[in-house]
């Protein structure tokens, strides 16, 4: 399948992409925040600048979307340029993996979210990322295991 835009019409759109403060990000945030959980966004400090990150109790949570971080059940290589999406994609896996070995090593809580979670099973994750917040909170604050 070849691309219905120009080159130049597909760059202008590439490069409109948002890297921070995405709907999906928009909408996380927003969820957590009405269930009174408080956090950062995009934190510059922390590697791989967190789309959310509670720097007390050690919790970083990424959005992942499917195409930019290489979903296995929906990212779909563009068919022009496949060479330098195959390797752009997969720099991207790699470098994913690294910021979450990084963030394990050091004792945090990594929590990676898929873009098709948030859109096909939304409470359902802010449940998951709500409890799982929630303990790690009370474990902190109780030294319990």
């Amino acid at each position: 399948m070849t691309d219905t835009f120009s080159k130049e019409k597909r760059s202008e759109i590439m490069r409109a992409v948002r890297g921070k403060k995405t709907t999906l990000e928009t909408k996380v945030s927003k969820a957590l925040w009405k269930r009174g959980i408080r956090f950062r966004q995009n934190v510059k400090d922390l590697r791989g600048k967190p789309d959310i990150a509670i720097k007390k109790y050690k919790i970083v949570i990424f959005i992942d979307s499917c195409f930019w971080h290489g979903c296995e059940e929906h990212c779909r290589i563009p068919s022009s340029n496949i060479n330098y999406w195959t390797s752009k994609i997969a720099r991207n896996v790699r470098r994913d993996h690294e910021t979450t070995q990084y963030y394990v090593e050091n004792g945090w809580n990594i929590l990676r979210i898929w873009e098709h979670d948030i859109k096909k099973r939304f409470d359902e994750t802010i449940n998951t990322l709500e409890e799982i917040i929630l303990k790690t909170k009370y474990t902190k604050k109780t030294g319990a295991k």
